[in-house]
């Protein structure tokens, strides 16, 4: 039997629904589909920008894409000219306690770093903003502090500090050294803000008084780190150094003299874990959206099925199978479903790309009530006094602008979750077509 006519019938069933304006079914559903789709898809957006705000501010500024550690200082090597390297930046990290002018003090990590270091490395450029100064750290007594840690400290550009290492121990410069605040700098992640300061390279060799340092080794992409780290290994190696991994056991005599190598994936792993969990469960919580719409498609087609019974009974009767009748109202399912999910992921696309200006028109329209109200009471000798609203004011959260970052294959994933929420619901739902059987249904005709 030709299959055509399962179009024409389908066809037929969705445009005698859509005037039967006394079953506001299909409409609901797709609004619920549309706004499932659009939820997550925002929502998704915005944790993917903190997110990925936050993996790139550990990855730029702190553990870097593949990290060397106990690189002795004397031994040449150019890991910059291996493939998929795109910076190589030496450093030297120590604790310290930093007091200012005024007797406060704060314990920060104080890393060690060339005075070139944003020319070499442009994703550490690209992370950190000047409120004052610049990054100079040439001189020997030269600091840079994180913009949190300044205000802590009650410094600004041109104040001088004083820095006590932690590892006195070795040096004897290292207590009480006095450092001129050359710039202090914003990341956006607090952490880094109020606990780091950068100093010149050599002037931290000094305080810290060990004869090793790491490298910072940035790839062209972070996601190449597995094959990236062979040749890096086998570079080191030839040097004569003993390279080891984060997984190798290495004993306290073996120590000395070894180079540890890892990749960004062994920092923070469980933070990245928590990050990847956290969406995982905000995708199956906004995701149950889909679950009740699904349940009101399901509802709404058996109640079609069972209007239809007649004429069902007459399609199976001239030959159609339950497959092809079950498709004429899975059709249903699959047009509520491509127009929920497509003008779903239209707007939540539309929004998640200008977050600023949708949080923007919300307080505008927040405080627009709001300044209405005061008019109002101000009639009776009130008002309403306050700030201006903001959702993320700064005064609570620390960021400047919300962060909104679109991911390709996970807007594809929730559009398909909208769209087979619907289908698979009314494919399920028309499963009463096989229990109708025609002689019966003809029978009472």
């Amino acid at each position: 039997m030709n299959n055509r006519w399962i179009g024409l019938v389908a066809a037929r069933y969705i445009s005698s629904r859509r005037q039967n304006r006394s079953s506001p079914a299909p409409v609901l559903a797709v609004l619920g589909i549309a706004m499932g789709v659009l939820a997550l898809t925002v929502i998704i957006a915005v944790m993917n920008g903190f997110q990925m705000g936050f993996i790139e501010s550990i990855l730029e500024l702190s553990s870097y894409h593949i990290r060397v550690d106990g690189f002795p200082a004397d031994i040449p090597v150019n890991l910059g000219e291996l493939p998929l390297v795109s910076s190589v930046v030496p450093f030297r990290e120590l604790k310290g306690l930093i007091r200012g002018s005024r007797g406060s003090q704060h314990a920060a990590v104080i890393r060690g770093l060339p005075p070139d270091v944003l020319e070499k490395d442009r994703g550490m450029a690209a992370k950190i903003d000047f409120e004052e100064g610049s990054f100079d750290i040439d001189g020997r007594n030269d600091i840079i502090l994180g913009t949190e840690l300044a205000r802590s400290l009650g410094v600004m550009a041109g104040d001088e500090i004083i820095l006590i290492s932690l590892s006195g121990l070795f040096s004897e410069e290292a207590e009480n050294t006095p450092f001129i605040v050359r710039g202090i700098f914003r990341t956006g992640f607090y952490e880094y803000d109020l606990g780091w300061g950068f100093i010149n390279l050599e002037r931290a060799g000094e305080l810290d008084g060990i004869d090793t340092l790491s490298l910072g080794i940035k790839l062209s992409s972070r996601w190449q780190d597995s094959g990236a780290l062979p040749p890096v290994v086998k570079a080191l190696s030839e040097t004569g150094l003993s390279v080891h991994t984060p997984e190798a056991e290495v004993s306290a005599a073996e120590s000395a003299g070894t180079v540890f190598i890892s990749s960004w994936r062994d920092y923070n792993r469980a933070f990245f874990g928590a990050l990847r969990t956290e969406k995982l469960l905000m995708f199956v919580l906004v995701g149950l959206i889909f679950i009740v719409v699904g349940l009101n498609i399901f509802q709404s087609q058996r109640r079609a099925v069972l209007e239809r019974r007649e004429e069902i009974g007459l399609l199976r009767a001239v030959g159609a199978a339950d497959s092809a009748v079950r498709l004429v109202f899975t059709c249903d399912g699959f047009i509520i479903g491509l127009l929920g999910a497509g003008i779903g992921m239209a707007l939540g696309l539309l929004i998640a790309f200008n977050i600023q200006v949708f949080f923007t028109l919300i307080e505008g329209m927040v405080n627009g009530v709001i300044a209405v109200m005061n008019f109002a009471v101000s009639l009776f000798g009130g008002g309403i006094t306050g700030d201006r609203f903001a959702i993320f004011s700064p005064a609570n959260f620390y960021i400047k602008e919300i962060p909104s970052r679109v991911i390709p294959h996970e807007a594809a994933l929730i559009f398909m979750f909208g769209f087979l929420s619907a289908v698979l619901a009314a494919w399920f739902a028309s499963g009463r077509v096989s229990r109708i059987r025609p002689a019966e249904v003809l029978r009472y005709e």
